[in-house]
């Protein structure tokens, strides 16, 4: 299937209410899925939240203020000392390793070199590998096998600098 062809399929599942489109043409098959996960979010709260009654609205906008921004602060506090996030380069399955029952490419705690492969991701029956973009040890693995992973998901947290497994101990 050409490139032109398979572009105007994702533009037609993107426009249409459908969420799934399978096409099979030849020996060649495509699956296109429409994320629902980022349309959910929580604007209803938000827009319920704003038309509050007219007296309150200094203390709530105060109160609304400081709520997200120690709501960012808690997330943002583990993840500054937390080391070099790699993210997801698209959306797809995650795999460890690189067959079903085979050792994962890495652990918590393996050491790493900048291109070293850290994982595998599906996508539309293609396999590609997200290196690692730094050395270091690796902190924690984000994701269990075998989930959904979306463009821009933390995968992996990895300190990076620690070279020969000896830097922190």
């Amino acid at each position: 299937m050409d490139l032109r062809k398979l572009k105007t399929l994702i533009d037609l599942v993107a426009e249409s209410g459908i969420s799934e489109l399978e096409i099979t043409e030849g020996d060649g098959k495509v699956r296109i899925v429409k994320s629902q996960a980022a349309p959910v979010m929580m604007q209803a709260p938000m827009q319920v939240a704003g038309p509050a009654v007219a007296g309150p609205p200094p203390a709530t906008a105060a109160a609304a203020a400081a709520a997200p921004a120690a709501a960012a602060a808690a997330p943002a506090a583990p993840e500054a000392p937390a080391g070099h996030l790699v993210k997801s380069p698209m959306v797809g399955t995650f795999y460890r390793s690189a067959q079903p029952g085979a050792d994962p490419f890495v652990s918590v705690g393996s050491q790493v070199k900048e291109g070293d492969t850290l994982c595998i991701i599906e996508a539309m029956k293609l396999m590609n590998e997200v290196t690692s973009p730094v050395a270091g040890r690796v902190r924690e693995i984000l994701v269990k096998k075998a989930s959904r992973v979306e463009y821009g998901q933390k995968l992996y947290v990895i300190d990076a600098g620690m070279p020969g497994g000896e830097a922190d101990e």
